[in-house]
């Protein structure tokens, strides 16, 4: 069984921010599984699929950014998941927008809701999928900026969540590394 969660706010005027990306990805593999609509449970939105004869649980924590490792411990907790089975996908300002980068484990990077997750599971030892969005222009707060509707770069965003749902599925049926090795480049290279 494979946990994948997005992170993100759930209010309707956050959908369209770039702190939101994680949340967007989910979605969009929901869609290509044909999964059913979520319900709410263990704080999030959550649904169950399968794929390449895998269960799949789709989580969207609706605990606000900052208090995610709440709504993940909750659901790590119950299935009893393993951590290798786990992916968190999220924005990351050290990334140019358009580019995606897998990574096996490692700390929060500044980011308050994998910082979160890394408390509340009280590891680091899990995968993440990060969507790069680029820095904010001079004179704009990191957090301001992540929390504005994201109107500039569309043409490069869609391919990057294109990307990043493909590089979900690989990490399910083929495992972190290789996803690694098909999906750790630009978006602007040849595949």
């Amino acid at each position: 069984m494979f946990l994948i969660v997005g992170l993100g706010n759930p209010k309707k005027h956050y959908i369209h921010t770039r702190h939101n990306l994680g949340f967007r990805v989910v979605e969009m593999v929901a869609s290509r599984l044909k999964a059913r609509p979520p319900i709410s449970s263990y704080k999030s939105l959550l649904t169950e699929t399968e794929y390449a004869g895998k269960t799949i649980i789709l989580a969207q924590p609706l605990t606000y950014m900052n208090r995610s490792g709440l709504a993940v411990k909750e659901i790590v907790s119950s299935y009893q998941l393993d951590l290798d089975k786990i992916l968190i996908i999220y924005d990351d300002l050290d990334l140019p927008p358009g580019t995606i980068r897998l990574r096996k484990q490692g700390g929060g990077g500044g980011h308050r809701g994998v910082q979160s997750v890394i408390e509340f599971l009280n590891t680091q030892e899990f995968s993440r999928l990060r969507i790069g969005v680029g820095k904010p222009p001079q004179g704009l707060e990191p957090s301001d900026y992540v929390l504005q509707p994201w109107l500039e770069d569309q043409d490069l965003i869609e391919p990057a969540l294109v990307k990043a749902a493909d590089a979900v599925l690989s990490f399910v049926t083929d495992g972190i590394e290789t996803a690694m090795n098909n999906y750790n480049r630009d978006l602007s290279s040849s595949d």
